[in-house]
């Protein structure tokens, strides 16, 4: 057997409201949606990237035109359970895998409105740079204590 095909022990499941910290409403366009009837698999990534930088603003830890410290993407992976479809709301739940030095494991949850379970399922790490050099750099206080609430 190929080791690198996930077997059924090990596969990805859909995860309940419970196993995030935090909810973001996300509203979907009629764009969205592709030819199957339900929202094309790469609006799942947008989704992941509103839900975040849309939770670290509200927190004052991202200002996006003058933060001198920035997160980049450097990994992302999706699982899906179950289709979402416009015009229907989708709730983004938010935590907080890991905390290094200069990056952040974010997971996100996606869920249908009042579904118990994730439609979709997760991740993208993000290495935080200095704006100017784009080299790494330690977390700030602010970004730390807006994570706090997010680590499981």
């Amino acid at each position: 057997m190929n080791s690198s095909v996930t077997s059924e022990a090990t596969r990805v499941q859909a995860e309940p409201r419970s196993a995030y910290c935090v909810f973001r409403t996300i509203g979907t366009r009629w764009m969205d949606n592709d030819a199957y009837g339900h929202i094309n698999n790469v609006v799942y990534y947008s989704f992941f990237d509103t839900a975040v930088n849309g939770y670290l603003i509200e927190a004052d830890a991202l200002q996006i035109e003058t933060s001198p410290v920035i997160g980049l993407v450097i990994e992302t992976r999706c699982n899906y359970f179950a289709p979402l479809a416009f015009p229907q709301a989708v709730e983004a739940g938010l935590r907080v895998a890991h905390v290094g030095r200069s990056s952040v494991r974010y997971e996100v949850g996606l869920f249908g409105a009042d579904e118990p379970l994730t439609a979709a399922a997760g991740h993208f790490i993000h290495v935080y740079v200095d704006r100017a050099t784009r080299r790494p750099t330690p977390l700030p206080p602010a970004l730390l204590a807006a994570l706090a609430p997010l680590k499981v």
